[in-house]
């Protein structure tokens, strides 16, 4: 091989592996920043959360789940833009021609004629749920008809899990109705059942002797917020009188009060003798003589 031939291989592979060392560079490039910013923004949000505690800007919980849910839709949009970048310049390394892709009739007129309308108002909605403090990260919510723990709020969709594991995916701007259950405290409310013959002043004497011993117990003394609000005679249903009553609780803290409390009552019910009746039906069965 002539000196000369030599240097046309050198001129041909040496532009193309500086290429490839100009894209390995770019991809670490890109996974130390990501890294970084990661812990930038952990780092970012435990701090930003002693300030708020230190303002008074309301409880622990309440102020970790916004900052939390803030803070990790900031990290997935930084890197998000990161990635955008470093492929945009590894696609200018490769020699593609990257403006015509994402401009006039490229990737936004493309974009736009297949639902770029529609991405926009998740986007926005998605911004207005932030903003306005609707739902936050591990909040308990009903959103359209279905109920779950808010394992995700991005930009575009919500993402909750049901009770029984069930993942639903909702975008953002097709959210028509909302229940937020766990926002700066909850309640549980009881629906109890006694019978017409029992004394129902006696039967409510009861029911805050219950809830007074329940709340000076842990783990619930901790969970509950204020003592049993007994509302009353509620109803004269069909079968029974209906007393109401409600715990105001710590968000989330409501089910495990309620649970807890239905089984005390049950049980001191039976102890004092009071009936708490359900429906029944009578069937009367006349046989015809042939």
């Amino acid at each position: 091989m002539t000196r000369g031939s030599e240097m046309l291989h050198l001129d041909y592979y040496l532009p193309q592996v500086f290429n490839l060392a100009r894209i390995a560079l770019v991809l670490i490039f890109a996974f130390i920043s990501t890294r970084a910013m990661g812990r930038l923004f952990r780092g970012l949000r435990n701090y930003i959360v002693k300030m708020m505690l230190k303002a008074g800007s309301g409880n622990q919980s309440e102020i970790e789940k916004r900052v939390q849910t803030v803070s990790g839709l900031a990290r997935k949009a930084s890197f998000f833009l990161v990635w955008t970048v470093a492929l945009i310049m590894i696609l200018k390394e490769l020699n593609f021609e990257i403006w015509p892709l994402v401009t006039g009739a490229g990737v936004i007129g493309v974009a736009v004629g297949f639902g770029a309308q529609s991405v926009i108002k998740d986007i926005l909605s998605g911004l207005f749920l932030l903003m306005e403090n609707q739902i936050r990260v591990n909040d308990v919510a009903v959103i359209n008809g279905k109920s779950g723990l808010v394992e995700e709020i991005n930009l575009r969709t919500t993402v909750l899990r049901a009770e029984d594991g069930a993942v639903h995916i909702f975008p953002n701007g097709a959210i028509q109705g909302l229940s937020n259950l766990t926002r700066e405290y909850s309640y549980y409310v009881f629906n109890l059942s006694v019978d017409y013959k029992e004394n129902t002043d006696h039967a409510i004497e009861l029911l805050k002797e219950i809830a007074g011993q329940l709340q000076g117990e842990e783990p619930y003394h901790s969970a509950i917020l204020a003592p049993l609000d007994v509302m009353g005679v509620d109803q004269l249903g069909d079968f029974a009188v209906l007393i109401k009553a409600r715990f105001k609780t710590l968000p989330g803290q409501q089910w495990m009060i309620g649970r807890e409390m239905n089984r005390r009552i049950k049980q001191r019910f039976e102890d004092a003798h009071i009936d708490m009746p359900f429906p029944t039906r009578t069937v009367h069965v006349i046989s015809e003589s042939r």
